[in-house]
């Protein structure tokens, strides 16, 4: 695991299972621990957005808690969100903080990363998100979504439908592998590897996820080193992964190559377990909301001319992106409602106060963007479906850490802008082919962690217009 071993922030705590704080050390600061042994994980994994309100009742918006094996201590709303995220005074190792979950699979990915070498990695990594490439990225999205929605007309589990689309999208525009057997095999690599991350046996034994997650890494470590190594040689491409292989660092070297595969990696499963969950809380909230629905076609039409002559949807042209205000406000909206990452644990590498509390050095801590996203104090009517919310005036008149769904300050997400890209393409596609229409009064049941995501599939019709 990458560390900063130089710097005294972090050398106080080399690796994330050591100096962890005590009961006794965190006495002071109110909650409870729980069932001996498991704490409060049962709890927390049944209903963990019930668990977080019934704590806060109780104890409020600071408090600690036993679950996953150790303690952690809770800290809600913007303000905590500002301090987690922003970090002014590098109180807060997000590695430590993920690596009990991510390490053994998604080492040095750059949620892995703190300070100088996470500023550096990022700052090389960036070259993947200028114009040209995302110009070229979105050349790739219009095909392939035009060329996989085409045959959606009709009833669909459509959570699944772009999960598999998504891991398609993603072999193409991110690898630069044509749709077929090779992509089918390292898309099953990544599903393996991201299953692995929330298993709760967490050695690679036989026949476990996590000896699934562990062997799905060797492969791609594999695969993504002899690419780096030809990419290199040949030249790089227009593909994600060809600009990772070929970037270069402040001084001109390029990153050592067992990093470019870590990070592959890791951008590969941030972004399409993300994306297909936020996909499918936004076309879920259209097919409730037909209303939203109607008025983004009528925008998504206006820019793009609608369809051609012959009935095909118009590819949504990548100069055009920035003309989808309500779309945006739409997906923004969306994001709100279901963050597709509900939470985000840090460590604190050395001791700081916050709420009145003295919270030690060590203590894992953690934000909680669900809670935050749907808490009055900040939402006018938080459970109802406003993408008005999103207007410049409103935007400006609220906390700025209030709706966090891309993290924010230097960890901020590196490929928003390619999120919102794929879901604009998306949206152009379908909504000039179709209508999108659940049955009345739906409302599935949501699988809360890690990751959202409906238990049933999500269960819509796509009616040609």
């Amino acid at each position: 695991m990458a560390t900063l071993a130089a710097d005294p922030q972090t050398a106080a705590f080399p690796h994330w299972s050591e100096g962890n704080p005590t009961e006794a050390d965190l006495a002071h600061i109110p909650g409870e621990g729980g069932w001996p042994v498991v704490g409060n994980t049962f709890k927390m994994l049944a209903d963990p957005h019930g668990f977080v309100a019934k704590r806060i009742e109780q104890f409020g918006k600071v408090y600690r808690n036993r679950a996953f094996g150790g303690w952690q201590v809770a800290l809600l709303g913007a303000e905590a969100n500002e301090l987690l995220l922003f970090n002014k005074d590098k109180i807060f190792s997000s590695e430590q903080g993920w690596g009990p979950i991510l390490d053994q699979l998604f080492p040095r990915g750059l949620m892995l990363m703190d300070f100088d070498h996470h500023r550096i990695d990022r700052r090389a990594l960036s070259i993947a998100f200028k114009p040209e490439p995302m110009r070229h990225y979105s050349g790739a999205l219009n095909r392939g979504i035009a060329r996989e929605v085409a045959g959606w007309a009709g009833p669909k589990e459509f959570y699944p439908a772009i999960k598999k689309l998504t891991l398609d999208l993603a072999a193409d525009s991110f690898i630069g592998l044509p749709w077929g057997p090779e992509a089918d095999k390292i898309n099953a690599a990544f599903v393996d590897m991201v299953q692995a991350s929330v298993a709760p046996v967490r050695k690679p034994l036989p026949f476990t996820k996590m000896k699934k997650g562990v062997d799905g890494r060797a492969f791609l470590v594999d695969y993504f080193t002899k690419e780096t190594l030809r990419r290199r040689a040949e030249g790089g491409g227009q593909d994600m992964f060809s600009q990772f292989a070929t970037a270069t660092r402040e001084d001109g070297s390029l990153l050592p190559v067992d990093e470019v595969v870590d990070h592959m990696n890791f951008l590969m499963m941030a972004a399409h377990d993300t994306i297909t969950s936020s996909a499918t809380s936004l076309i879920y909230h259209l097919a409730t909301n037909p209303e939203w629905q109607e008025k983004l076609r009528e925008e998504i039409m206006a820019v793009t001319g609608g369809p051609d002559g012959d009935g095909n949807p118009r590819a949504l042209d990548y100069d055009d992106l920035g003309k989808l205000d309500l779309t945006e406000m739409a997906f923004k909206e969306s994001l709100r409602m279901i963050p597709p990452v509900p939470s985000m644990p840090r460590r604190a590498l050395r001791e700081f106060e916050y709420g009145g509390y003295r919270i030690p050095a060590g203590t894992m801590v953690g934000i909680n963007i669900y809670w935050t996203h749907h808490s009055e104090e900040y939402w006018d009517n938080p459970f109802a479906f406003d993408p008005l919310r999103f207007t410049p005036d409103q935007v400006k008149a609220r906390h700025k850490y209030a709706w966090v769904p891309f993290g924010g300050g230097a960890h901020m997400c590196l490929g928003l802008h390619f999120a919102y890209m794929q879901v604009k393409i998306l949206l152009a596609q379908l909504l000039q082919r179709y209508r999108i229409e659940a049955a009345e009064g739906y409302n599935p049941d949501w699988q809360d962690w890690p990751i959202p995501q409906p238990k049933d599939g999500l269960q819509v019709t796509f009616t040609s217009l």
